[in-house]
């Protein structure tokens, strides 16, 4: 089992249920899945771009990313419906977790100048998203193996119904938010 899947049963669930009060114990938030997804801009002039990200992808989730297309043609990108433009995964259960220890507790600490996330990336709903400038702060990617620096986006999910609720939750998780 998870150290941060075990923490989350034993210490955040009891203590998210005394602050808010909720009838059930099953009302406390969780997260739900995290969604993982690069946009590749260069893959319409280049399409081995994208089979690079998606191998890159898969070492960092630990699962076989989906190609995104194009859902309508812009004439400025050169883009047509359709074509291959990114590259997205969904994590569940425990590699979710897995994924969220190791995101906390060793990619976002390598990140250049780091002060923590911003607090104010919630969207409304108690989801989250994070936008992470390069690939290079996972322990998987070797730095002499990427031919290009991109970034992603991570949207953690959770079943929270307000911002505050999901921000205490991903706070007591450890997530390292701005003071």
């Amino acid at each position: 089992m998870n150290a941060l899947r075990e923490k989350f049963k034993n210490d955040i669930v009891p203590h998210l249920h005394n602050k808010y009060e909720y009838s059930s114990v099953m009302g406390v938030p969780k997260v739900e899945k995290i969604v993982i997804n690069m946009g590749i801009g260069d893959a319409v002039q280049n399409p081995k771009a994208l089979d690079k990200a998606v191998e890159e992808l898969s070492l960092i989730s630990g699962q076989k990313p989906l190609i995104t297309k194009a859902k309508r043609s812009i004439a400025g990108f050169k883009v047509r419906q359709g074509m291959p433009i990114g590259t997205k995964v969904t994590l569940r259960g425990p590699r979710m977790y897995e994924f969220l220890e190791k995101l906390i507790n060793v990619s976002l600490p390598r990140v250049r100048d780091f002060r923590g996330v911003s607090n104010k990336a919630f969207d409304g709903r108690g989801n989250f998203t994070l936008g992470v400038k390069e690939q290079l702060i996972f322990p998987e990617i070797e730095y002499d193996k990427i031919d290009k620096v991109r970034g992603m986006d991570i949207v953690i999910v959770t079943s929270a119904e307000t911002d505050e609720e999901a921000y205490e939750l991903l706070d007591q998780m450890g997530m390292p938010f701005k003071k």
